[in-house]
């Protein structure tokens, strides 16, 4: 519902928006479970929060499953779930081709992005993304700025709507493996709202921390206390700023601290023989060492023959399954496109993690305990605004991608 002082402007994808009276930035913190928040609230690391909570609206939300940043970042900036929107991970198997890609390119959308129905009805946008693997996904067919601070230094005109970013901002190419990945994004969004003044700004971040550090703990205390320094002064130029996350983040450790795995393509081989089945994990990406490519998710093409519903049946008693799902049942539940994910949809419990084969993950590169996502564990997110929300049914559920309806349409004043 649009409050009457608000006039709606756009319709994209079943819902409208209205065009912004003052600057907008929403934030999707990547990895951000609601206790990294609280955590750095209560002690102190995040006053600019702390002061929001108070004055403004702070709300609980559910994410996309699969709990991965591709489906939820790309759902943020079209305002609907992969089902509309196509992408279903950050990794799929494309059954035309029958090769397993990433899901990086913009012909995997399925629908516009509101970015760019707001850069199109004549606003300034401005995307800066951590990853470049987002860039092109996030910015398709988006007038306006838009780039990665891991490509920070390759920026042009042409290609960005932006140069010379490293001399703007002041900062380093920051390293991917790095909480100054994330930084970047922000130092980014703070200069360019001072120098631009863009209309519309979306800022996404990596959870490299958070893959690294608990809720609570200096790592983690360090990089919320750093940015609620740049959402302070965001606020100070006068923006609506509304926070989000694409999702949670747990440990997913045995008693003794060693990675709990289910090996999915071994068990299946096990049973089935090799290679009959093919299981996807859709949390791969190109930066695999703070995770080993290992979440809470996979999905299963099985070979023809197989009983489907049997599967599913036997797989569901696996010890650490949370849930087993049929196509058609994932596809309804989870709110996925049918055709891009496998005859089975298996997520795991909270501290469980799904791979392949145990002799295609190397996890000789996590340095602590591994922390990943993927699941129903990892779908409860923040959704904080700086402002009152009035008119806002507050009992509704709220989803991450309702980010953008609240920051236009009830934030405004």
């Amino acid at each position: 519902m649009v409050t009457d002082k608000v006039r709606a402007e756009l319709h994209v994808n079943g819902r409208s928006y209205a065009l912004p009276t003052q600057p907008t930035v929403v934030v999707c913190v990547d990895g951000c479970e609601p206790d990294y928040l609280a955590q750095a609230v209560a002690t102190g690391h995040m006053p600019w929060l702390q002061r929001t909570l108070a004055l403004g609206s702070g709300l609980m939300a559910d994410c996309v499953v699969p709990s991965f940043t591709n489906p939820n970042n790309l759902s943020i900036v079209t305002g609907a779930p992969p089902s509309v929107h196509g992408i279903c991970g950050n990794y799929l198997f494309d059954t035309a081709t029958g090769t397993e890609v990433m899901m990086n390119d913009p012909k995997w959308l399925r629908a516009p992005t509101l970015l760019a129905a707001l850069a199109d009805a004549g606003q300034s946008l401005v995307v800066v993304t951590a990853k470049d693997k987002l860039r092109k996904l996030l910015g398709h067919q988006m007038k306006g700025i838009c780039f990665s601070s891991e490509k920070a230094d390759q920026v042009t005109l042409a290609e960005n709507g932006i140069e010379d970013v490293l001399g703007l901002v002041g900062r380093p190419l920051p390293d991917v493996y790095s909480a100054d990945l994330s930084e970047f994004v922000f130092a980014a969004g703070v200069k360019i709202m001072q120098k631009y003044h863009p209309d519309v700004m979306y800022l996404s971040t990596t959870d490299y921390v958070q893959h690294k550090h608990a809720p609570g703990t200096d790592g983690a205390n360090a990089f919320y206390r750093m940015m609620d320094g740049y959402l302070a002064q965001l606020d100070a130029l006068g923006c609506v700023i509304v926070l989000t996350a694409d999702h949670g983040m747990n440990a997913k450790v045995a008693l003794d601290g060693t990675p709990d795995v289910i090996y999915l393509q071994d068990w299946f081989d096990a049973w089935l023989g090799t290679a009959k089945a093919r299981v996807i994990l859709p949390i791969t990406d190109p930066y695999v060492m703070h995770h080993g490519a290992l979440g809470s998710f996979a999905t299963v093409y099985l070979p023809d023959g197989v009983d489907v519903a049997a599967a599913c049946e036997r797989l569901a008693q696996l010890k650490g399954m949370e849930v087993v799902l049929t196509r058609e049942q994932a596809a309804r539940r989870f709110e996925l496109p049918a055709d891009r994910i496998g005859d089975l949809v298996a997520v795991s419990e909270r501290f469980t993690v799904i791979g392949t084969s145990a002799s295609r993950h190397d996890l000789s590169a996590l340095e602590v305990p591994l922390r990943s996502h993927g699941g129903l564990s990892e779908q409860r997110v923040p959704l904080i605004v700086n402002r009152k929300l009035p008119g806002l049914d507050r009992a509704r559920r709220f989803r991450n991608f309702d980010a953008f309806e609240l920051a236009l349409n009830y934030a405004q004043g």
